[in-house]
């Protein structure tokens, strides 16, 4: 980054590894933008924030939303695609199929789309980081549905690092991280899930919100890094 003030937009900033993102981000040097579709809950992030945060509640799902978000925000730096979605887990045999495509809809279809839309007034020095998960690097089975969809931001990302360049395009592959993403598990469920993740992980825990916060603010910084996988897991994909 460079001696003036940059701007980053966190799209799906409102909880998890969006805001932690926005958190890690905030500070001199550096303006912070966070989205998401539920007004009261993007307002209690950026209150959490100490309101230093701009914020803009909209669908990053719904294309006329998105491009009136982008079109009034102006020129900015760095964008970040935090969307997230959380079907297509389970064995493959009896998985819903469809879930896959809401997955899609949910995480893929908005991240390629405001980037797409972004960039008229996106900074071609500055960067963009996809969020993806290490599902997609894993042989493990019952992760096939969302492996297929997290793959799909892995393959893309080196081709729009060359098709868009100087523009620098990278993705972050979290591991198992301990966000609100796991909401859909009973308390009980979902910390025997963590606890078997962490036995597995060569670290010994699982993730934070804030350690990919902290691969994030790396690639948005680093000026000569494109085209890169970055994997937080804890090492998770070696042990699996």
């Amino acid at each position: 980054m460079t001696g003036k003030i940059e701007h980053t937009v966190v799209i799906g900033g409102s909880s998890g590894i969006g805001l932690a993102t926005a958190r890690k981000l905030l500070g001199p040097g550096m303006k912070v933008t966070i989205t998401g579709r539920n007004q009261d809950k993007l307002t209690s992030a950026w209150k959490s924030l100490g309101g230093a945060a701009e914020k803009a509640a909209f669908d990053a799902s719904k294309p006329d939303e998105v491009r009136q978000f982008f079109g009034e925000l102006g020129p900015f730096d760095h964008l970040v695609l935090a969307a997230s979605g959380g079907k297509g887990l389970g064995p493959f045999e009896t998985l819903d199929l469809s879930d896959i495509a809401g997955s899609v809809d949910e995480k893929v279809w908005p991240q390629l789309s405001c980037l797409q839309t972004a960039l008229p007034t996106l900074n071609r020095s500055g960067s963009v980081t996809f969020i993806s998960a290490v599902s997609a690097q894993l042989s493990v089975p019952g992760v096939a549905g969302i492996a297929a969809v997290n793959g799909m931001l892995l393959t893309v990302v080196p081709i729009l690092a060359v098709e868009l360049k100087p523009l620098r395009v990278n993705v972050v592959a979290p591991g198992v991280i301990d966000t609100p993403w796991w909401d859909f598990l009973a308390e009980d469920q979902r910390q025997a899930v963590f606890s078997e993740y962490a036995g597995k992980t060569p670290v010994g825990r699982i993730g934070r919100a804030e350690d990919v916060a902290g691969a994030i603010a790396f690639l948005v910084s680093n000026g000569f890094m494109t085209g890169q996988v970055l994997t937080c897991d804890g090492g998770l994909r070696f042990a699996a």
